[in-house]
């Protein structure tokens, strides 16, 4: 009897041995992911800060958009990289064996900066999943992980130098938990993403990054009339989500498949930016548009401001320009919002961070990091409103997403396992 005790506690020691083991090893492997991707992400925010300002100060730089997609191009093609997936092979490495390589570190930095500085409309979370997930993976091979450790540490990466960029820690840490495959969430991954999202935010903030504080003009009472309306909002977003989806593949194939020769595509790309700029007769749409996003917050945005930056963004990513598409869902989502509220009888300004919050979510399928994200740009006010146009955006945006190499574990209808790619 007393050798079955004895074995018993051995056996019980040895599993929480374990446990104290695994921890200490994701803490200092988090660490190091934190400190790594919290400079680099640092000095990426300031980069591409500092060229929207040197854009500003010479509106003319348009010009040589065109010019600046060849470079980019060039680039690639100097590095072996001929058919960039981009953020979507980031995101399938975790499910497979694929490797994120150092290089695309490198070229999704510089090529994103020199997007933003020739007015290139796009966004950083690209650059930021890719830059972090190439760093992750980086550091797992040097410490020779295995694949399940590898996965762990790209999301780590992807998290860290996301929390660096945007300042919204706890959104950075379960979005990249949650991004992957819809349904399922990565908690063994939970640990090293937040120790390594905190820590790359506090060196961010030490060394200087002010993150965009949203202020809501006007708040809405809580009353069944209310949730009635954001209903709809939740509806609206994920209708204007699957629109948006839906044409940014959808361009991307049809212009590729007549443009074939990638110097020529970007440099079409380029012209046709400038052409758009000078239809609209001012830069608003150009670069990530992040003063567009405050304006709309505080409550003024133009009716059709949200169709323009569907329709660059469109045409600067599908040309072969860098960038993301997550702050141009940001614009897209709190101008259309702005405009929207007023019509169902909700403040413009709480309405434009509701379809923000929203969009998110109808394009990336992410609820709880999309909830997450309300609460650091916004608030905790009136939360139970941006809850139900999260469940209402993910529910009614089906199987669309902006990542095609996202994977829809469960169905969003009914407890349903389909393992189905996103549209």
């Amino acid at each position: 009897m007393f050798d079955t005790i004895e074995e018993e506690l051995r056996s019980k020691y040895r599993g929480v041995k374990k446990y104290y083991f695994t921890f200490i090893k994701w803490f200092i492997l988090s660490v190091i992911i934190g400190i790594i991707c919290g400079l680099i992400g640092t000095f990426f925010f300031f980069c591409v800060s500092g060229v929207t300002k040197v854009r500003q100060m010479f509106p003319w730089l348009i010009y040589l958009l065109p010019f600046a997609g060849l470079l980019i191009v060039f680039s690639y093609r100097v590095l072996g990289v001929k058919n960039d997936k981009g953020t979507n092979l980031v995101i399938k490495s975790i499910r497979s064996k694929d490797i994120v390589p150092i290089k695309m570190v490198f070229l999704i930095f510089t090529s994103t900066s020199i997007t933003h500085l020739f007015g290139g409309s796009a966004g950083r979370e690209g650059a930021a999943l890719q830059i972090g997930g190439g760093i992750g993976t980086e550091i797992g091979k040097i410490f020779k992980l295995d694949d399940r450790g590898l996965h762990v540490l790209t999301m780590c990466g992807m998290s860290a130098v996301f929390s660096a960029l945007f300042g919204t820690p706890l959104t950075a840490t379960i979005f990249s938990m949650e991004v992957i495959s819809v349904g399922l969430m990565h908690y063994s991954a939970l640990v090293p993403c937040l120790f390594s999202s905190i820590l790359a935010y506090e060196i961010a903030t030490y060394l200087g990054v002010e993150f965009e504080a949203f202020k809501i003009a006007q708040l809405p009472q809580e009353t069944l009339f209310t949730y009635g309306k954001v209903i709809i909002i939740g509806l609206c977003c994920a209708m204007v989500g699957v629109i948006f989806c839906l044409i940014m593949h959808k361009s991307s194939k049809y212009i590729k498949a007549r443009i074939q020769n990638q110097y020529l595509l970007a440099f079409m790309g380029g012209i046709a930016v400038i052409i758009l700029t000078l239809i609209v007769g001012n830069q608003d749409y150009n670069g990530a548009g992040t003063f567009i996003i405050e304006r709309a917050i505080e409550g003024e945005a133009q009716w059709y401001s949200f169709i323009l930056k569907i329709i660059f963004t469109a045409v600067t990513l599908s040309c072969g320009f860098k960038g993301g598409e997550i702050v141009p869902t940001f614009f897209i989502g709190a101008t259309f919002g702005c405009v929207l509220g007023p019509l169902v009888g909700l403040p413009a300004s709480f309405s434009a961070a509701l379809c923000l919050v929203g969009m998110f979510c109808a394009v990336v399928n992410c609820p709880v990091a999309s909830l997450l994200l309300s609460v650091e740009l916004f608030g905790a006010n009136r939360i139970v409103l941006f809850a139900i146009v999260c469940a209402v955006s993910y529910m009614m945006s089906g199987t669309y997403s902006l990542y095609s190499s996202q994977k829809i574990m469960y169905s969003k209808l009914e407890p349903e396992y389909i393992n189905r790619n996103a549209k």
